[in-house]
Protein backbone atom coordinates (compact mmCIF):
# COMPACT_ATOMS: atom_id res chain seq x y z
CA UNK A 1 0.00 0.00 0.00
CA UNK A 2 1.37 3.40 -0.98
CA UNK A 3 2.40 5.73 1.84
CA UNK A 4 -0.13 8.57 2.24
CA UNK A 5 1.13 11.93 1.03
CA UNK A 6 2.26 14.18 3.89
CA UNK A 7 2.59 17.89 2.97
CA UNK A 8 6.12 19.00 3.85
CA UNK A 9 9.19 20.59 2.32
CA UNK A 10 9.25 23.37 -0.27
CA UNK A 11 5.88 23.92 -1.97
CA UNK A 12 5.76 26.86 -4.40
CA UNK A 13 2.31 28.30 -5.13
CA UNK A 14 2.26 29.01 -8.86
CA UNK A 15 0.75 31.97 -10.69
CA UNK A 16 -1.98 31.86 -13.34
CA UNK A 17 -1.21 33.80 -16.53
CA UNK A 18 -4.07 35.49 -18.37
CA UNK A 19 -4.41 36.67 -21.94
CA UNK A 20 -5.30 40.29 -22.75
CA UNK A 21 -9.00 39.33 -22.88
CA UNK A 22 -8.65 37.98 -19.28
CA UNK A 23 -9.05 34.35 -20.32
CA UNK A 24 -6.58 31.77 -18.99
CA UNK A 25 -3.41 31.73 -21.08
CA UNK A 26 -2.88 27.97 -21.12
CA UNK A 27 0.43 27.87 -23.08
CA UNK A 28 1.94 30.44 -20.69
CA UNK A 29 0.62 28.49 -17.71
CA UNK A 30 2.17 25.28 -18.99
CA UNK A 31 5.53 27.01 -19.44
CA UNK A 32 5.29 28.50 -15.94
CA UNK A 33 4.60 25.04 -14.49
CA UNK A 34 7.65 23.65 -16.26
CA UNK A 35 9.83 26.51 -15.02
CA UNK A 36 8.80 26.11 -11.38
CA UNK A 37 8.88 22.32 -11.24
CA UNK A 38 12.38 22.32 -12.76
CA UNK A 39 13.75 23.83 -9.53
CA UNK A 40 15.81 21.36 -7.53
CA UNK A 41 14.52 20.36 -4.11
CA UNK A 42 10.85 21.29 -4.29
CA UNK A 43 8.39 18.74 -2.91
CA UNK A 44 5.03 19.80 -4.46
CA UNK A 45 3.28 22.77 -6.04
CA UNK A 46 0.05 24.54 -5.13
CA UNK A 47 -2.66 25.61 -7.55
CA UNK A 48 -6.04 27.34 -7.21
CA UNK A 49 -4.90 29.48 -4.31
CA UNK A 50 -4.20 33.18 -3.69
CA UNK A 51 -1.37 33.13 -6.19
CA UNK A 52 -3.61 31.89 -9.02
CA UNK A 53 -6.20 34.60 -8.24
CA UNK A 54 -8.63 31.85 -7.30
CA UNK A 55 -11.23 34.37 -6.08
CA UNK A 56 -11.73 35.44 -9.69
CA UNK A 57 -11.87 31.89 -11.12
CA UNK A 58 -15.05 29.90 -11.64
CA UNK A 59 -15.46 26.29 -10.56
CA UNK A 60 -14.97 25.14 -14.15
CA UNK A 61 -11.82 27.26 -14.49
CA UNK A 62 -10.41 25.76 -11.30
CA UNK A 63 -11.03 22.28 -12.68
CA UNK A 64 -9.33 23.29 -15.94
CA UNK A 65 -6.32 24.62 -14.01
CA UNK A 66 -6.00 21.32 -12.14
CA UNK A 67 -6.39 19.20 -15.26
CA UNK A 68 -3.83 21.33 -17.13
CA UNK A 69 -1.34 21.07 -14.27
CA UNK A 70 -1.86 17.32 -13.97
CA UNK A 71 -1.38 16.89 -17.71
CA UNK A 72 1.73 19.08 -17.81
CA UNK A 73 3.68 17.78 -14.83
CA UNK A 74 2.31 14.24 -14.63
CA UNK A 75 3.46 12.53 -11.45
CA UNK A 76 6.72 14.45 -11.10
CA UNK A 77 5.50 16.32 -8.02
CA UNK A 78 2.28 16.21 -5.99
CA UNK A 79 -0.38 18.87 -6.54
CA UNK A 80 -1.89 20.77 -3.62
CA UNK A 81 -5.31 22.14 -4.56
CA UNK A 82 -6.86 25.16 -2.87
CA UNK A 83 -10.39 25.01 -1.48
CA UNK A 84 -11.69 28.58 -1.60
CA UNK A 85 -15.38 28.86 -0.74
CA UNK A 86 -17.55 30.88 1.59
CA UNK A 87 -19.94 27.96 2.18
CA UNK A 88 -19.16 24.43 3.32
CA UNK A 89 -21.28 22.75 0.64
CA UNK A 90 -19.32 24.48 -2.14
CA UNK A 91 -16.05 23.69 -0.34
CA UNK A 92 -17.03 20.00 -0.32
CA UNK A 93 -17.87 20.17 -4.04
CA UNK A 94 -14.43 21.61 -4.81
CA UNK A 95 -12.82 18.92 -2.63
CA UNK A 96 -14.61 16.15 -4.50
CA UNK A 97 -13.60 17.61 -7.86
CA UNK A 98 -9.96 17.97 -6.81
CA UNK A 99 -9.87 14.40 -5.54
CA UNK A 100 -11.40 12.99 -8.73
CA UNK A 101 -9.03 15.01 -10.93
CA UNK A 102 -5.78 13.89 -9.33
CA UNK A 103 -4.86 16.33 -6.56
CA UNK A 104 -2.66 15.02 -3.75
CA UNK A 105 -3.77 17.36 -0.92
CA UNK A 106 -6.23 20.14 -0.15
CA UNK A 107 -5.35 23.63 1.09
CA UNK A 108 -8.49 24.83 2.88
CA UNK A 109 -9.03 28.58 3.12
CA UNK A 110 -11.19 29.93 5.96
CA UNK A 111 -14.73 30.93 4.96
CA UNK A 112 -15.19 34.69 4.58
CA UNK A 113 -18.21 34.77 6.97
CA UNK A 114 -15.78 33.97 9.80
CA UNK A 115 -14.71 37.62 9.66
CA UNK A 116 -17.99 38.28 11.53
CA UNK A 117 -17.08 35.77 14.23
CA UNK A 118 -16.71 32.02 14.51
CA UNK A 119 -17.14 29.28 17.08
CA UNK A 120 -15.23 25.99 17.36
CA UNK A 121 -18.39 24.23 16.23
CA UNK A 122 -18.52 26.26 13.02
CA UNK A 123 -14.91 25.47 12.16
CA UNK A 124 -15.40 21.79 12.93
CA UNK A 125 -18.55 21.63 10.78
CA UNK A 126 -16.74 23.24 7.85
CA UNK A 127 -13.76 20.86 7.93
CA UNK A 128 -15.97 17.84 8.60
CA UNK A 129 -17.90 18.50 5.38
CA UNK A 130 -14.66 18.65 3.43
CA UNK A 131 -13.20 15.55 5.09
CA UNK A 132 -16.41 13.63 4.36
CA UNK A 133 -16.10 14.59 0.68
CA UNK A 134 -12.43 13.64 0.27
CA UNK A 135 -9.85 11.41 1.88
CA UNK A 136 -6.98 13.64 0.75
CA UNK A 137 -4.72 15.16 3.41
CA UNK A 138 -5.85 18.63 4.46
CA UNK A 139 -3.70 21.71 5.01
CA UNK A 140 -5.44 24.25 7.27
CA UNK A 141 -4.76 27.81 6.15
CA UNK A 142 -4.17 29.66 9.41
CA UNK A 143 -4.91 33.39 8.96
CA UNK A 144 -3.97 36.12 11.48
CA UNK A 145 -6.37 36.04 14.42
CA UNK A 146 -7.12 39.74 13.94
CA UNK A 147 -8.89 38.95 10.64
CA UNK A 148 -11.49 36.84 12.42
CA UNK A 149 -10.63 34.00 10.05
CA UNK A 150 -7.71 32.64 12.06
CA UNK A 151 -8.38 29.70 14.36
CA UNK A 152 -7.67 30.20 18.08
CA UNK A 153 -5.38 27.64 19.68
CA UNK A 154 -8.22 25.67 21.26
CA UNK A 155 -10.09 25.46 17.96
CA UNK A 156 -6.99 24.45 16.03
CA UNK A 157 -6.20 21.67 18.52
CA UNK A 158 -9.76 20.40 18.33
CA UNK A 159 -9.62 20.35 14.54
CA UNK A 160 -6.37 18.38 14.59
CA UNK A 161 -7.82 15.95 17.11
CA UNK A 162 -11.17 15.32 15.45
CA UNK A 163 -10.27 15.52 11.73
CA UNK A 164 -7.58 12.86 11.19
CA UNK A 165 -6.90 13.91 7.59
CA UNK A 166 -5.55 17.29 8.77
CA UNK A 167 -1.81 16.81 8.25
CA UNK A 168 -0.44 20.36 8.03
CA UNK A 169 -1.19 24.04 8.48
CA UNK A 170 -0.13 26.88 6.21
CA UNK A 171 0.90 29.35 8.87
CA UNK A 172 0.13 32.99 8.10
CA UNK A 173 -0.51 33.93 11.73
CA UNK A 174 1.83 36.91 11.42
CA UNK A 175 2.73 36.61 15.09
CA UNK A 176 6.12 35.22 16.10
CA UNK A 177 5.03 33.81 19.44
CA UNK A 178 1.95 32.16 17.94
CA UNK A 179 4.02 30.82 15.06
CA UNK A 180 6.52 29.22 17.44
CA UNK A 181 3.64 27.70 19.45
CA UNK A 182 2.32 26.14 16.25
CA UNK A 183 5.73 24.63 15.47
CA UNK A 184 6.35 23.30 18.96
CA UNK A 185 2.82 22.04 19.64
CA UNK A 186 1.52 20.72 16.34
CA UNK A 187 4.68 19.04 15.07
CA UNK A 188 5.19 17.19 18.37
CA UNK A 189 1.72 15.64 18.49
CA UNK A 190 1.42 11.82 18.47
CA UNK A 191 0.08 12.30 14.93
CA UNK A 192 2.20 15.26 13.86
CA UNK A 193 0.68 18.17 11.96
CA UNK A 194 3.39 19.88 9.92
CA UNK A 195 3.77 23.65 9.96
CA UNK A 196 4.32 25.09 6.48
CA UNK A 197 5.49 28.66 6.77
CA UNK A 198 4.04 31.30 4.49
CA UNK A 199 5.81 34.11 6.31
CA UNK A 200 7.68 34.95 3.12
CA UNK A 201 8.45 38.48 4.25
CA UNK A 202 10.61 37.02 7.09
CA UNK A 203 11.21 33.49 5.86
CA UNK A 204 14.63 32.85 7.39
CA UNK A 205 13.41 33.88 10.85
CA UNK A 206 10.41 31.61 10.43
CA UNK A 207 12.29 28.56 9.22
CA UNK A 208 14.87 28.57 12.01
CA UNK A 209 12.01 27.93 14.46
CA UNK A 210 11.77 24.45 12.95
CA UNK A 211 8.96 24.52 10.38
CA UNK A 212 8.75 21.28 8.44
CA UNK A 213 8.09 23.14 5.21
CA UNK A 214 7.06 26.32 3.45
CA UNK A 215 4.24 27.13 1.05
CA UNK A 216 4.74 30.44 -0.69
CA UNK A 217 3.62 32.42 -3.71
CA UNK A 218 7.06 33.94 -4.14
CA UNK A 219 8.17 30.41 -4.90
CA UNK A 220 6.63 31.08 -8.31
CA UNK A 221 9.58 33.43 -8.93
CA UNK A 222 12.38 32.05 -6.72
CA UNK A 223 11.68 28.35 -6.10
CA UNK A 224 15.41 27.61 -6.32
CA UNK A 225 16.33 30.20 -3.67
CA UNK A 226 13.53 29.11 -1.33
CA UNK A 227 14.60 25.49 -1.71
CA UNK A 228 18.25 26.35 -1.07
CA UNK A 229 17.29 28.37 2.02
CA UNK A 230 15.06 25.65 3.45
CA UNK A 231 17.67 22.95 3.00
CA UNK A 232 20.49 25.13 4.38
CA UNK A 233 18.44 25.70 7.53
CA UNK A 234 17.73 21.97 7.79
CA UNK A 235 21.49 21.33 7.63
CA UNK A 236 22.04 23.95 10.35
CA UNK A 237 24.25 25.85 7.90
CA UNK A 238 23.40 29.31 9.18
CA UNK A 239 26.13 31.08 7.20
CA UNK A 240 24.80 29.69 3.91
CA UNK A 241 21.22 30.40 4.95
CA UNK A 242 22.05 34.03 5.66
CA UNK A 243 23.85 34.35 2.33
CA UNK A 244 20.79 33.05 0.47
CA UNK A 245 18.48 35.22 2.55
CA UNK A 246 20.48 38.29 1.53
CA UNK A 247 19.44 37.55 -2.05
CA UNK A 248 15.80 36.93 -1.12
CA UNK A 249 15.44 40.00 1.09
CA UNK A 250 15.17 42.67 -1.66
CA UNK A 251 12.39 40.71 -3.36
CA UNK A 252 10.54 40.00 -0.13
CA UNK A 253 10.66 43.72 0.66
CA UNK A 254 9.08 44.70 -2.65
CA UNK A 255 6.67 41.77 -3.10
CA UNK A 256 5.15 42.14 0.37
CA UNK A 257 4.80 45.89 0.54
CA UNK A 258 1.38 47.54 0.87
CA UNK A 259 -1.15 46.82 -0.50
CA UNK A 260 -0.67 43.10 0.07
CA UNK A 261 -3.37 42.33 -2.48
CA UNK A 262 -0.82 43.21 -5.17
CA UNK A 263 1.81 40.68 -4.07
CA UNK A 264 1.11 38.23 -6.90
CA UNK A 265 0.60 41.09 -9.34
CA UNK A 266 4.19 42.08 -8.54
CA UNK A 267 5.38 38.51 -9.01
CA UNK A 268 3.89 38.43 -12.50
CA UNK A 269 5.75 41.62 -13.35
CA UNK A 270 8.94 40.04 -12.01
CA UNK A 271 8.49 37.07 -14.32
CA UNK A 272 8.00 39.43 -17.28
CA UNK A 273 11.23 41.24 -16.38
CA UNK A 274 12.99 37.87 -16.15
CA UNK A 275 11.66 36.82 -19.57
CA UNK A 276 9.59 33.96 -18.15
CA UNK A 277 6.18 35.50 -18.99
CA UNK A 278 5.22 37.60 -21.99
CA UNK A 279 2.67 39.73 -20.15
CA UNK A 280 1.54 40.50 -16.61
CA UNK A 281 -2.25 40.51 -16.83
CA UNK A 282 -4.40 40.35 -13.70
CA UNK A 283 -8.15 40.11 -13.30
CA UNK A 284 -10.19 42.89 -11.68
CA UNK A 285 -10.36 44.18 -9.05
CA UNK A 286 -6.57 44.02 -9.40
CA UNK A 287 -5.16 46.50 -11.90
CA UNK A 288 -1.97 46.77 -13.93
CA UNK A 289 1.00 48.11 -11.95
CA UNK A 290 2.51 51.41 -13.03
CA UNK A 291 6.12 52.00 -14.08
CA UNK A 292 7.45 53.39 -10.76
CA UNK A 293 6.49 50.16 -8.99
CA UNK A 294 7.74 48.00 -11.86
CA UNK A 295 11.02 49.91 -11.52
CA UNK A 296 11.22 48.94 -7.85
CA UNK A 297 10.68 45.28 -8.80
CA UNK A 298 13.44 45.56 -11.42
CA UNK A 299 15.80 47.01 -8.82
CA UNK A 300 15.00 44.21 -6.37
CA UNK A 301 15.76 41.61 -9.06
CA UNK A 302 19.09 43.31 -9.69
CA UNK A 303 19.94 43.40 -5.99
CA UNK A 304 19.06 39.73 -5.65
CA UNK A 305 21.30 38.78 -8.56
CA UNK A 306 18.42 37.44 -10.65
CA UNK A 307 18.64 40.12 -13.32
CA UNK A 308 21.82 41.42 -14.93
CA UNK A 309 22.45 45.09 -15.50
CA UNK A 310 22.63 46.08 -19.16
CA UNK A 311 26.27 47.16 -18.82
CA UNK A 312 27.17 43.78 -17.33
CA UNK A 313 25.30 41.89 -20.06
CA UNK A 314 27.02 43.81 -22.88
Amino acid sequence: MARPYIPEGVIPAVLLPFADDLSIDEPAFRKHLRDVTAAEGISAITINAHSTEVASCSFDEQRRVLETARDEIGSRVPLVHGVWADGSLEAARIARMATASGASALLVFPPAPFTLGQSPGMALAHFSRIADASDLPIIVFQYPLATGQGYPAETLLRLCEEIPTIRAIKDWSGNLQQHEWHVRTLQSRPRPVNVLSTHSAWLLSSLVLGCNGLLSGSGSVIPDLQSALFHAVRRNDLAEARRINDRIYPLARVFYSEPWADMHNRMKEALVLLGRLKRAVVRPPLVKLQEPEIGRIRQALLEGGLLRRKADAA
